[in-house]
């Protein structure tokens, strides 16, 4: 369980996770169980590209719609009789919805009696055991693989096996489905299918397939990663009769389509997401009369899909004319415009153009201006503190890249970035007292002497300096001093004590001068 969930949560893109979180919550907000079903886990097994995403609901699914629409999904169609629809998540995801159901068929390739029923009655329903896998999106068993056919031993070992005998003669499109699958995964159909399906062939199954079934085949090579191989594979079984009587691969402007694939391969490396089906639609039929394109586009039910479809040829001859006018004087004024056009309309004007000046301007803004674009912020802006983390920096970028695609000087640059400078930042501060010994204090400064203002003068208007120091010892013989004793081990030697302070002495009084003597005569 955990391991299909590290896988969902690894193998799937931003987008697509978005999408699934989209979904599963709109379903718990009408209190119905959720799974991620088909081909997304097929292919999420596999390794394969995931292209889109097909979900089962237990209940109806219909009763999401206005959250979805909240939400910014696109409904495309809906089947009010299967409770299902085509979805267009945001990030331009495709989606399906359908109610988990059991399917009886009266007659083959007659609209199935459905009624509602489990995940697990769902499953058996499918068409092959490699789509008839469902992962929980449901909080008690999110990541629960559920694989009654053991789809994930067909995937394994690339087989295309059916999941009952009866699988071609309900719904004959399996039969062109199976061929898609061994061109696009190069995979082979298991031997008892095999002899299913030549049985079918034989007993002209395919006559039974409804308009409703072609159209959704014709749809999904819209979406096929290399439709020229599929479109290959299909004439070489008969099926390309089948969709359209006069469709061949020689209808095919195969240049036009092999421009196209290689275009939107480079949008993806730059990040530039597009659409690519409607073109790819447009190159698939491109040698094909009008007429037989129209009844192409009445089969295919996502009718969001065939508008884009006629819209291509008239959207790109109204870009190409602004392309040459005054709205795109400047590289900026260009940039501006095609930023504001669907991805689809430039895809397919890049590849069809043929005036070298718009080839030349879409060529800059596919590709050239994206790279200086991705060069920002500039090491002048770091210089300046301009950094993602300032409010005005998106505008302050954008305005930058303008004036580096219509090739403005370095100093225009820095003078119109100085006045978007931030001050400079506080001092930092002062380094914390490092940890360990300490140090030791400096030695006390030697005491100044001190000045009696009294007492004996030397010379005359002299005070007497009298010493702060201890008085010396009391001569001994020699008039030599005793010396100090020496301090007893393990005790420090105390400091000698400052000497007291004593009054002057009073000067001794003078002794009347002896008279001398008479002398005897």
């Amino acid at each position: 369980m955990a391991d299909y969930l590290y896988m969902m949560e690894s193998r799937l893109s931003p987008e697509q996770h978005k999408g699934v979180a989209l979904v599963t919550d709109a379903a718990r907000a009408h209190e119905m169980n959720v799974y991620l079903v088909g081909g997304g886990i097929r292919d999420m097994i596999s390794g394969y590209n995931i292209r889109d995403l097909d979900f089962a609901v237990q209940g109806n699914p219909l009763r999401m719609v206005r959250d979805l629409e909240k939400a910014g999904a696109v409904i495309h169609w809906i089947n009010e009789e299967l409770k299902s629809m085509g979805v267009l998540l945001p990030g331009n995801m495709r989606a399906e919805i359908v109610m988990t159901r059991t399917e009886k068929y009266d007659k083959p390739g007659r609209p199935p009696e459905v009624h509602q029923a489990t995940i697990s009655e769902d499953l058996r329903r499918r068409d092959f055991t490699v789509n008839a896998m469902a992962l929980s999106l449901n909080p008690g068993s999110r990541g629960l693989l559920l694989d009654p056919a053991n789809g994930v031993a067909d995937v394994e070992a690339k087989l295309i096996r059916v999941l009952h005998n009866y699988a071609f003669l309900e719904e004959p499109s399996r039969l062109i489905r199976a061929t898609r699958f061994c061109a696009r995964f190069h995979w082979t159909i298991e031997e008892r299918t095999q002899a299913r399906h030549n049985t079918a062939i034989e007993n002209k199954y395919i006559e039974n397939i409804s308009d409703e079934s072609r159209g959704r085949e014709i749809e999904q090579m819209a979406y096929e990663d290399d439709p020229l191989a599929i479109m290959r594979a299909f004439e070489k079984e008969g099926w390309l009769r089948v969709l359209h009587p006069r469709w061949s691969v020689a209808k095919i402007d195969t240049s036009g389509l092999a421009d196209l694939l290689k275009t939107r391969a480079i949008l993806a490396d730059f990040g530039y997401p597009t659409d690519p089906a409607p073109a790819i639609l447009y190159f698939l039929t491109g040698n094909m009369p009008e007429s037989d394109r129209k009844e192409l586009q009445k089969l295919i039910p996502n009718k969001a899909l065939v508008e884009k479809w006629r819209a291509l040829e008239d959207e790109a001859k109204e870009l190409a004319h602004k392309l040459t006018s005054k709205e795109a004087a400047t590289p900026s004024l260009t940039w501006k415009l095609l930023d504001k056009y669907r991805p689809e309309a430039i895809l397919f004007l890049a590849v069809t153009a043929r005036q070298q000046v718009v080839r030349q301007k879409l060529k800059n803004f596919l590709s050239k201006w994206r790279q200086v674009k991705a060069k920002i912020p500039l090491p002048e802006m770091l210089e300046m503190r301009i950094t993602p983390e300032l409010e005005e920096y998106p505008i302050v970028a954008e305005h930058v890249f303008y004036m580096l695609i219509d090739g403005r000087s370095k100093s225009e640059l820095k003078k119109f970035l100085k006045q978007f400078e931030p001050p400079p930042p506080p001092p930092p501060p002062p380094p914390p007292v490092k940890r360990g010994r300490k140090a030791e204090p400096p030695p006390p400064a030697p005491a100044a002497p001190e000045v009696k203002g009294k007492g004996k003068k030397g010379k005359k208007g002299e005070p007497q300096i009298v010493s702060t120091t201890a008085p010396a010892a009391p001569a001994g013989k020699g008039g030599k001093g005793a010396p100090s004793p020496a301090p007893a081990k393990g005790k420090k030697a105390e400091p000698p004590k400052p000497a007291k302070r004593t009054a002057p002495a009073k000067p001794a009084a003078k002794k009347p001068a002896k008279k001398p003597a008479k002398k005897k005569r």
